[in-house]
């Protein structure tokens, strides 16, 4: 279990970082608020396991992450974020947790319906909870807009992928873990244990849990990779549960599970990113 940190210690970080960034002048200043956020790293990685199946070889998901709408991303960016992850063709699509910043305050909600359903991938759209989606009163709010859109949105529950072969691989979703209940338990319900796994978590840090339950993958945001990281001194911000894991790959455990924390596309409590750009992930399946 990651170790617990209190909003006054996280915002500390948040405001020692932005002090960081402002000493570099009014230029790193300016690059960190205004531009930066606006860039997007699309950032392609190979997953090979000996438990995927041969038939899903060169099967292609692409994971976003923590848009948090309403606080420094707004609808037209969304339009662009679409279109750029429909010309990738994935085969599967995963959100990964954090759609609006503030639910309930989000005043176009019913405005996403239309633009998330353009977002298409033959073997599905799946998304999990982040803490964001729960805050504010948002779970029903962020539970509607999803399923509207065509999402699956699995909450301590999985799903199987299964090819015309018959091959399977099975797609595990839990729940946020600073407002929600995580159960893994739950959710592995009915998953063959010698089956290839995908875990979606929002929170990064559970993976030291997941090891426990021969998952191969997880795939994780939350933490933005920092959101503000400081050459030779690394990510500043972290916040509670993704303390230990806040970007890239980690290989944890034995067998090992694979974790990914991807650094999401938004900004939350700071308008600002430096050199922690933006990303759109896209994984490819090959079996070992």
């Amino acid at each position: 279990m990651a170790k617990k940190v209190t909003r006054r210690s996280f915002l500390k970080r948040v405001f020692g970082s932005l002090f960081t960034v402002a000493g570099v002048g009014a230029g790193g200043y300016y690059y960190a608020g205004h531009i930066e956020p606006m860039l997007l790293d699309i950032n392609h990685h190979t997953i090979v396991k000996k438990s995927i199946p041969k038939s899903f070889n060169d099967f292609k998901i692409v994971q976003f992450s923590d848009t948090h709408l309403g606080f420094q991303y707004d609808r037209q960016q969304l339009i662009e974020l679409i279109e750029k992850i429909n010309k990738l063709k994935p085969d599967i699509i995963f959100f990964t947790g954090d759609l609006m910043d503030a639910p309930n305050k989000y005043q176009e909600g019913n405005q996403l319906i239309p633009l998330l359903k353009k977002l298409y991938a033959p073997f599905g759209k799946f998304a999990i909870y982040g803490n964001h989606d729960h805050g504010g009163y948002g779970s029903n709010i962020y539970k509607s807009i999803m399923e509207q859109a065509e999402f699956k949105l699995l909450q301590n529950s999985n799903q199987k992928i299964t090819l015309l072969d018959g091959s399977a691989i099975y797609i595990i979703g839990i729940d946020d873990a600073m407002l929600g209940k995580p159960d893994l338990m739950t959710a592995l319900n009915g998953v063959p244990e010698d089956s290839f796994k995908i875990l979606l978590s929002h929170a990064p840090d559970l993976a030291d849990e997941a090891k426990e339950f021969n998952i191969q993958l997880q795939l994780s945001g939350h933490s933005h990779g920092g959101q503000v990281k400081i050459p030779f001194i690394g990510a500043l911000v972290k916040p509670p549960f993704a303390e230990i894991y806040h970007e890239g790959f980690y290989e944890i455990g034995d067998t090992p599970l694979t974790l990914y924390v991807n650094r999401g596309i938004g900004t939350t409590r700071l308008p600002f990113r430096f050199l922690s750009k933006p990303e759109l992930t896209v994984f490819t399946l090959l079996s070992e």
